[in-house]
Order: structure tokens, then sequence, then C-alpha cells
């Protein structure tokens, strides 16, 4: 972590400036212990990696960029995991399946509706409506039509762990659903562009219709019982969007 660190810090990708439980300044943590007969020391860290297919220097990175990416566009604001997406499956264009829960696109795919180009808009899944819950288990099902050869991607206003694999998947669609964001206005059939070089997030259609459209609306009952959810009603209430943190408490000082 010491060579990490002074890494970043001699790239001007970290703030040093800041108090550590070492004192003031984060380069503190570009040195390491050790023992020197018995007592505890400190030395710089390694001045080179130890192993070059695990730890890179700045100068000569595995990615130029990181593997997350922003997406934005008529449709809202995203997240996409590009790390593991091959190049060639990062930009899909198709016609919007829309969901209002994961188990119906599970229950399609299974029927074998799901054999052709699309992009799954899982919507009504976002911090408000349901609490926001993992949506991994979509990406088993993505990932076989993928390998079958079709151009398959994911639009949610839901959450997706770390492991989203290699199907494209822009999450945290904000504004979500429940807030009137525009994920509420696919329909079936509308033509959904991810790009996730260029970053963008549209739907392709004309500006006045879509202005025009009104959004989409579920019974969201059954969201209100079990596993607790009666007891955590008041933060769904409250909460903010995905991309600002889904936060129920909000201090003055944290919205300058």
């Amino acid at each position: 972590m010491g060579f990490v660190i002074r890494e970043l810090l001699s790239a001007g990708l970290l703030h040093e400036d800041v108090d550590t439980i070492v004192g003031r300044g984060l380069s503190a943590y570009a040195n390491e212990p050790w023992l020197d007969n018995g007592t505890l020391k400190w030395r710089p860290a390694p001045a080179v990696s130890g192993d070059d297919s695990v730890l890179r220097t700045v100068a000569d990175p595995f990615s130029a960029d990181g593997g997350l990416r922003v997406v934005a566009g008529n449709l809202g604001r995203a997240v996409i995991k590009v790390s593991a997406v091959k190049p060639e499956h990062r930009i899909v264009e198709a016609p919007a399946i829309v969901f209002n829960d994961q188990n119906d696109m599970l229950a399609a795919f299974k029927r074998g509706e799901l054999e052709r180009d699309f992009v799954a808009v899982i919507r009504f899944q976002g911090p408000r409506a349901n609490g926001m819950p993992e949506l991994h288990k979509l990406t088993p099902a993505l990932s076989i039509l993928q390998e079958r050869g079709f151009a398959v991607a994911l639009v949610t206003d839901g959450r997706m762990s770390g492991a989203s694999g290699k199907v494209p998947a822009a999450i945290h669609v904000s504004p979500e659903a429940v807030l009137g964001g525009s994920i509420g206005k696919v329909r079936d059939g509308d033509i959904v562009k991810l790009d996730a070089v260029a970053g963008t997030l549209e739907v392709k259609v004309p500006a006045e219709e879509w202005a025009a459209r009104e959004l989409a609306r579920a019974d969201l009952a059954h969201n209100q019982f079990g596993v607790g959810r009666e007891l955590f009603a008041v933060f769904r209430e409250s909460a903010d969007a995905a991309e600002a943190g889904a936060m129920s408490f909000h201090h003055p000082l944290w919205r300058n």
C-alpha cells in the first residue's frame, strides 16, 4: 500500500494535506513499518514493484483510465463498470424491453422470449421504490444471451454488485422512476443507445414526444412488508438520489 500511495501522491492523484491516525499528511503512508531487533521502525515503501503483473507505476498503468464511467442523456445519469466489458460490447443500440421487477425479466428469459437484441430497462428499483436491492441475478441470463450473439444491455435505477460482469449495465439511473426520472418514460420498443465510450445514455425518441410522455406508474405495495421493510419505510421515503448517496439524513452543511 505504501508503494501505491506514493505513486498516487507523486502523480497528484491524492490530497496529501489530511489528518490521519499517525498525524498530519498522507505521505506518512508511503512508509511501512518493520521490526529492527524487536523495535518498531519505519522505512520508505519499496521503490520498485515486486511483480508488474500485480502492481504497476502510474507511468505504466494497466489501463489509462479507470473501470467506471458516467453516462448521461435524456434517460438520466448512470454509472457503468466497463473493466470486464469487451470493447465490442461497450456500445449497444437496441429496442427496449421494460420490466418493473427483476423476476419478470427472469421469467421472460425462461420462457424464451428474450432471444434477440434488446436493452433491458428494469425500473422502480431505486432507493425510494424498494430500498435499491441487489440485481446481480440478472447477469447470468444476460450473459447467456450475449454469448448467443445477441446485443444486450441493462439499464436500471437499481444497483448491482461490483461483479457486474461482461454485459454492459448502466446502473443507479438518477433520478429514479419513483422520483419522476425519465426512466419512467421508456416504453417497449423504444430504441435505447448505451454508449460507454462516448458516455451517453439516450432514448431515440423525438424531443417533443419525449417531453410530452407521461411517467409510468407501478403498484409498489408489496415492497412495504417483510424482512424488516416495515421498520425502514421512513428511510426509503426520505432517501435522495442514488448518485447523491441515497442518503436519508441530511445535514445543512452537506449541501454546501
